[in-house]
């Protein structure tokens, strides 16, 4: 592990991730007649980057997302992500102006 992350951590932080991802989908697969004005624009625009060769069929969700009580862009999330990223869980993919992780299955 790298500095003072526990394992715990990382995988608190990987279950995080999940409903990040989990979110996202069911936010693309909702019908338009039931997102309000702001779900909306935010459901059509994960709906343009999962279309995108790197993420189609695949679990993703924004780097933007990032703001859980375990996982967030201070240096003990970013020392995750580089953990999980070198162990091959996560994938990360510029898509637009997004920075796009995508969550690999374990194997």
């Amino acid at each position: 592990m790298r500095g003072r992350l526990t394992l715990d951590k990382v995988n608190a932080a990987i279950d995080e991730m999940a409903q990040y991802a989990e979110a996202n989908a069911q936010l693309i697969a909702a019908p338009r007649k039931k997102l309000g004005e702001d779900l909306l624009e935010k459901a059509l625009e994960l709906r343009d980057i999962s279309t995108s060769e790197p993420v189609k069929g695949k679990h993703f969700f924004l780097e933007v997302d990032l703001k859980g009580p375990v996982l967030k862009l201070d240096n003990t999330g970013k020392s995750i992500l580089t953990v999980l990223r070198h162990v091959g869980r996560v994938h990360e993919a510029r898509i637009g102006k997004h920075r796009v992780l995508i969550l690999a299955k374990p194997q």
